[in-house]
C-alpha cells in the first residue's frame, strides 16, 4: 500500500519535485477549472481568446504605425506587432495567475492540503492553450501577408528556436509571479501595483518598436537586460528577418531568466510554509 508521508519542519530550500509530480491530476484538473470558469457567464466565450490580441494589434496600428508613425523596419505593421504581443500575452497570463496564487486561494489552501506550487503551475498550463489560439490567428494573418504581398519577409532557422522563446515566457512569468505571489502576503500594495508595472514593462519591451531605435550604449544595455526583448525580438526576426538577433543579449535574458525562477522558487516555498498564519 501506497503511503503519503508529510513531513514537519521541512527545509525552506527543499522543494519536493517527486510531491510535485504525484499530484499531477490535480494539476490538469485545476488547469481544465481555469479554461471552462473564466468565460463561462460571457457572452462570446473562448471568442474572447481571439478578439483580445486582435483589438490590441488593429490598436497599435492605428496609434503606433499610423499616427505615431514609429518604424517597424519594413515589416507589415499588423504582424509587427502580434509578433511581440503573442508571447508578451503569455508570459503577463502566466505572471498575473502566478502573482495571485496564494492570496486568491486562501479559503482552499487554509482548508486542504497539497503543493502550492501547483497553483502557478497550473497558469503555465491554462495560458499556453491561450497562446496556442493567438499563435493560429498570428500565423494566419502571417502567412496571408507571407504568401499574398510584397511584405518582404524572411523566415529563417531562428524558427528553431521557437520552443525555447515559449518556455523562456513560461518560466519567466512562473519566477516573477512567484516572486510578487509571496510577496504579496505581507506587501498587498504589490497587487493594487502589479497592472501598473505590467503595463509599464509592456512599454519598455520593443514591441510597439524596433530595439534598433535604442542607439544610447547605456539605454540599449538597459533594454536588453530586460528578458522579454531578446524573445520578442529574436521572434520577430525568426518569423519576418527584421529584429534584432542579439546572441549576447538572448544570453543575458537566459541569465536573468534562470536567477529569477530559482529565487523565486525558494521564496515562494519558504513562504508558503507559514502564508496562512500571516495573511
Amino acid at each position: 500500500m501506497a503511503r503519503t508521508i508529510i513531513r514537519a519542519h521541512q527545509a525552506w530550500w527543499r522543494i519536493d519535485w517527486q510531491e510535485l509530480w504525484e499530484y499531477r491530476d490535480l494539476l490538469r484538473l485545476l488547469a481544465k477549472r481555469d479554461l471552462t470558469a473564466v468565460y463561462k457567464q460571457t457572452i462570446l466565450g473562448p471568442l474572447w481568446f481571439i478578439i483580445q490580441p486582435l483589438l490590441t494589434a488593429v490598436v497599435f496600428t492605428i496609434i503606433f504605425g499610423k499616427v505615431a508613425g514609429i518604424s517597424t523596419e519594413g515589416v507589415p505593421q499588423f504582424v509587427f506587432y502580434m509578433s511581440g504581443t503573442v508571447l508578451w500575452n503569455y508570459f503577463q497570463g502566466v505572471l498575473n495567475q502566478g502573482a495571485g496564487s496564494l492570496v486568491a486561494n486562501t479559503g482552499v489552501l487554509s482548508k486542504v492540503y497539497f503543493p502550492r506550487l501547483i497553483i502557478p503551475l497550473s497558469g503555465v498550463v491554462t495560458n499556453f492553450a491561450h497562446l496556442t489560439l493567438n499563435a493560429i490567428i498570428f500565423l494566419g494573418f502571417y502567412f496571408y501577408y507571407l504568401l499574398f504581398t510584397n511584405s518582404g519577409m524572411h523566415p529563417n532557422l531562428c524558427l528553431l528556436l521557437l520552443p525555447l522563446l515559449i518556455a523562456q515566457c513560461a518560466l519567466m512569468g512562473l519566477g516573477f509571479g512567484l516572486w510578487v505571489s509571496a510577496l504579496t502576503i505581507k506587501y498587498r500594495d504589490l497587487g493594487f501595483a502589479l497592472p501598473f508595472l505590467s503595463q509599464l514593462w509592456m512599454y519598455a519591451t520593443p514591441i510597439v518598436y524596433p530595439a534598433s531605435l535604442v542607439v544610447n550604449p547605456t539605454w540599449k544595455f538597459v533594454l536588453w537586460l530586460n528578458p522579454m526583448t531578446a524573445v520578442v525580438e529574436f521572434n520577430r526576426h525568426a518569423f519576418t528577418g527584421g529584429g534584432s538577433a542579439d546572441w549576447s543579449g538572448l544570453g543575458l535574458s537566459w541569465l536573468v531568466t534562470v536567477v529569477v525562477l530559482v529565487s523565486g522558487l525558494f521564496l515562494f516555498n519558504k513562504v508558503q510554509r507559514t502564508f496562512v498564519d500571516t495573511i
